[in-house]
């Protein structure tokens, strides 16, 4: 009984394989296995399994499995092929070789282990000379490098750029790594010659990259101390690139060795967590040491941001975010209270504190539980009480400086630090001094609680006639901007409720346009200018506000030149400007029962702007297109700083999707770069984010040419965005967009087909073809008759006992001219490449005559030649399909076809035909026709 169920189990995994369904074939040999097989059976069921794990590209397990199968059998000569193309997949050319000849030595003559060694062999000897060759050219950029005399020289130049490029290649880090190359690149480091540390940085990235045993010996050899150090320097390119070889250095150690070159891995005990840390804690130690750039410090938080929190909140292990705030936490606000003027003695830049809130906020987030959070809690309130209580003036300013700065960032815990004895009062009392520095520390900190809905009513009730005052009567512009934001956050209280208007009839458009004023001075800093697009972000709540901001084109085109500057922090105001006044936002229209409820039961009920109109909206987003919104928007995607968070990407993939809601604007959008920026958005940021991102894209790939809109490489990254709206999440118009960009790729090449099926869309689509909604299950049978130009796809329909022809052979009898149209495509298309599908197609229903009747009795002339290529094609397969077909109406009906005007349909009857006499079927009339 046993053997019996192993021998099932392991023929439907061999049926599961055959259709494309490895991982269901895996589960299956899987089974298999724990029923007590024999020996022998193991051995199949294990070179089973690796046949499984090399499709789905896991070569590690497919080696496992392999040699599980040669241990029950040293002859089972499949199990030793498997093997070797595993370990050649693995880059370990050597062993793979020995599997090779082992192979041809039990089998001779077969061909297949012959080219397959060659091939190897081949490639064994170019590494070979490779290397051989390498390792003077090594040696000789060293010398170069390291000459005093060639200082300066292009010669130098030369070599630093060739080490460069030789160590993208995994064979030549390896063989700088050998050749003492780390020790060489770190005499170049204690040069201080900006070139050649920017050399030795470069050349250090691909020694580490993506390979755990080289970064821990980089480490070793150089010093996490001194590797972090340089991030501190001056030279903005060289501490850029000490922050790329961190990074790098991070991920080699989080992912360990995903290439084949070895190296000294077995001389190496490592260990991951324990590196982690130590470059952790001296990133930390960076942040507070005096002498560092502030771009150094910008550096390290970034870093810090992209490393410490968890990825997904699926992964149980926080241990890292704990320990950090544990060990880290006092110097990270410590940035965060930092003043860029004056200069204190932290140097900070204008993007500092803002990094430092964000780091902050994901910390804050990477928390599981009230026990955690209270003690992140705990440690602020300790902070911000040992500057405010007994540190004098300085120290209630750098408190009031931290409190902003949690404010901005996890805004909990900046509500609870606003609730502190005195912390409010004191932040009014100082918005009156005579100081601009104490001024400006105060009214921020208020600006940043007037955004939250707590303290919100309090300052209405006790800050707005002192921001007024501010405002009006302030005699520097840095005081006067800051305050007038006060006033636009306090204003845009309502949102977008009509009907909720904090301030006076036409306050909210003279703030706008004070706004404006200052945003176009290009007189004032940018630091400064930023506060405006915050005043603006605020106000465009207003439909009245958006309607003159999209007017006034300087305004626009001084908002774009911002968001391109250095000034990184104005970034997130002006992408929640943009979705204002394209009203991306998410809106549901109320159900006029409900609101008629409201009414009675005296309930507020929110209003819409007359001037929020689809109508409008469309004006607008013209007027944004025509000031080149989207290039602007395009190097807001390009910023590599923290504060392109996933929520502002998230606001960029609103504003994207609603400038390509109308069909002539996205030429516009694709002329201008928008295909190229929505890809990052649709890979990473929030769900939303990535899913309006992904809509933009199904878009754009409906309307336009794919291979214009997203030249080279960049047409196979769309597929992967594409099918996650496939997803049962999505939207039934996500899913059909989806599906109709999906059909316009899988009929562009072969090689994007076979992407759309490693991204395993090939199940969801099928389940689509049976969607109750008429528009989706015709572009799923669209795409699927797109997609069966593919063998693997060919297969799936050919496999003993599937449905899929039946439900083909079914839609192209459908009422529906456009799914009948689809079906009987993909019908032509299988029976044209698998002819055995032929002979099925009379089993499968026994309405089949009628349905190819049908279409070729169809009015419509491209349903009449797609019924007449299924016909020829069933014709031309069996002799017995000819003459059930020549037995029925059919010839009366191909007689009739064959005499018309000439046309594909007139000449595929005439060749049924012509077959028919062939078989002997039918004879010719006496006119010879």
């Amino acid at each position: 009984m046993t053997a019996s169920s192993v021998e099932q189990l392991r023929k439907d995994g061999n049926e599961l394989f055959k259709c494309g369904d490895y991982e269901g074939a895996l589960t299956a040999y899987t089974q298999a296995l724990g029923l007590g097989a024999t020996p022998q059976d193991q051995a199949i069921l294990h070179r089973n399994r690796a046949a499984c794990h090399l499709k789905l590209e896991d070569y590690d397990k497919a080696e496992t499995e392999a040699s599980k199968a040669i241990e029950k059998d040293g002859g089972d000569v499949k199990a030793l092929y498997r093997r070797s193309q595993a370990l050649e997949k693995l880059g370990r050319l050597d062993q793979a070789v020995l599997d090779l000849q082992r192979c041809v030595s039990l089998e001779p003559k077969n061909k297949v282990f012959q080219e397959a060694l060659r091939n190897i062999a081949g490639q064994i000897q170019e590494k070979v000379s490779y290397m051989s060759s390498t390792d003077a050219k090594v040696e000789q950029m060293f010398q170069i490098l390291l000459d005093p005399q060639e200082k300066g020289t292009e010669k130098k130049q030369k070599a630093s750029q060739n080490l460069v490029v030789l160590a993208r290649e995994d064979a030549g880090a390896e063989k700088i790594f050998r050749s003492n190359g780390v020790q060489l690149l770190q005499r170049l480091l204690d040069t201080g010659e900006p070139d050649l540390m920017l050399a030795a940085l470069r050349t250090l990235v691909g020694i580490c990259s993506e390979h755990q045993s080289r970064t821990v010996a980089t480490l070793s050899v150089l010093g996490t101390r001194r590797v972090v150090s340089i991030l501190g320097v001056e030279n903005q390119a060289v501490s850029l690139a000490a922050c790329h070889l961190l990074q790098v250095m991070f991920d080699a150690l989080k992912e360990g060795v995903k290439k084949g070159f070895r190296g000294k891995e077995g001389a190496i005990i490592v260990d991951p967590a324990r590196e982690l840390k130590v470059l952790i804690s001296n990133l930390l130690e960076l942040l507070t040491e005096v002498g560092v750039s502030g771009q150094g410090r910008d550096s390290a938080l970034t870093l810090l941001i992209k490393v410490v929190p968890r990825k997904s909140p699926k992964d149980p292990n926080n241990s890292l975010t704990l320990w950090v705030i544990d060990q880290g936490l006092k110097k990270i606000l410590e940035v965060g209270g930092s003043v860029q003027y004056p200069p204190g003695e932290l140097t900070v830049t204008a993007n500092s504190r803002m990094s430092a809130s964000i780091l902050l906020s994901k910390l804050f987030d990477d928390l599981k539980c009230d026990a955690e959070r209270e003690n992140f809690h705990r440690l602020c309130e300790n902070y911000i009480k040992s500057w405010f209580e007994g540190q004098g003036l300085a120290g209630k300013l750098r408190a009031l400086q931290t409190v902003s700065c949690l404010l901005q960032g996890p805004c909990d815990a900046g509500n609870r630090a606003l609730e502190l004895s005195g912390v409010m009062e004191s932040v009014i009392a100082l918005c009156a001094s005579e100081q601009e520095e104490e001024q400006l520390v105060a009214v921020e900190a208020l600006i940043h609680a007037a955004g939250k809905a707590r303290r919100a009513s309090f300052i209405t009730a006790n800050g707005v006639s002192l921001l007024k005052d501010l405002y009006r009567r302030g005699e520097k512009d840095s005081i006067r901007i800051r305050a007038l934001v006060g006033l636009c956050k306090l204003g845009s209280a309502g949102g977008t409720d009509f009907s909720m208007k904090q301030f006076a009839e036409g306050s909210t458009l003279k703030l706008a346009k004070q706004c404006r004023k200052w945003l176009c001075n290009d007189q004032i800093d940018a630091g400064t200018r930023r506060w405006a697009v915050e005043g603006l972000a605020y106000l465009t709540f207003d439909a009245d506000v958006k309607e003159e901001f999209v007017e006034d084109e300087a305004a626009l085109k001084a908002l774009f030149q911002l968001s391109k500057s250095e000034e990184r922090s104005v970034l997130f105001a002006v992408a929640s400007a943009l979705v204002n006044c394209t009203n991306s936002y998410d809106y549901e229209e109320p159900d006029p029962k409900m609101v008629e409820l409201a009414k009675y039961a005296k309930q507020h009920v929110p209003e819409q702007h007359p001037k929020d109109k689809p109508s409008f909206v469309r004006a607008r987003v013209k007027k944004l297109l025509a000031a080149g919104v989207v290039s602007a928007m395009t190097c807001m995607v390009k910023t590599e700083s923290p504060v392109l968070t996933s929520s502002c990407r998230e606001l960029l993939s609103r504003v994207f999707l609603a400038l390509v809601e109308e069909f002539e604007d996205r030429g516009t959008v694709v002329a201008q770069g928008g295909g190229k920026a929505l890809l990052p958005l649709a890979l990473e940021g929030t769900d939303v984010g990535q899913t309006k991102a992904a809509q933009a894209l199904a878009k754009l790939t409906i309307t336009s040419n794919p291979e214009m809109t997203f030249p080279g490489e960049r047409i196979y990254e769309v597929v992967r965005p594409l099918v996650s709206l496939l997803h049962l999440n999505c939207s039934g118009l996500q899913n059909f967009e989806a599906l109709m960009a999906l059909t316009n790729l899988a009929g562009i090449s072969e090689r994007l087909r076979q992407k759309i099926l490693k991204e395993r869309a090939v199940p969801m689509i099928e389940g689509y073809m049976f969607e109750e909604h008429e528009m989706i299950r015709r572009a799923a049978t669209e795409c699927m008759c797109n997609l069966a130009m593919s063998t693997e796809v060919q297969d799936l329909f050919e496999a003993t006992g599937s449905d899929r022809l039946k439900l083909l052979v079914l839609y192209s009898g459908e009422d529906d001219e456009l799914l009948r149209r689809a079906a009987a495509g993909g019908l032509a298309m299988l029976t044209s490449m698998r002819p055995s599908l032929c002979s099925r197609i009379p089993q499968v229903t026994t309405h089949w005559l009628e349905i190819l009747q049908a279409l070729l009795l169809s009015p419509n002339q491209e349903l009449q030649h797609r019924g007449a290529v299924v016909v020829l094609n069933m014709v031309e397969a069996s002799s017995e399909i000819a003459s059930t077909l020549m037995e029925s109406e059919m010839l009366e009906i191909l007689s009739v076809l064959a005499k018309g005007k000439e046309s594909p349909v007139m000449r595929a009857a005439a060749a049924c035909l012509g077959k028919a006499v062939e078989y002997g079927l039918i004879r010719p009339s006496q006119d010879g026709k």
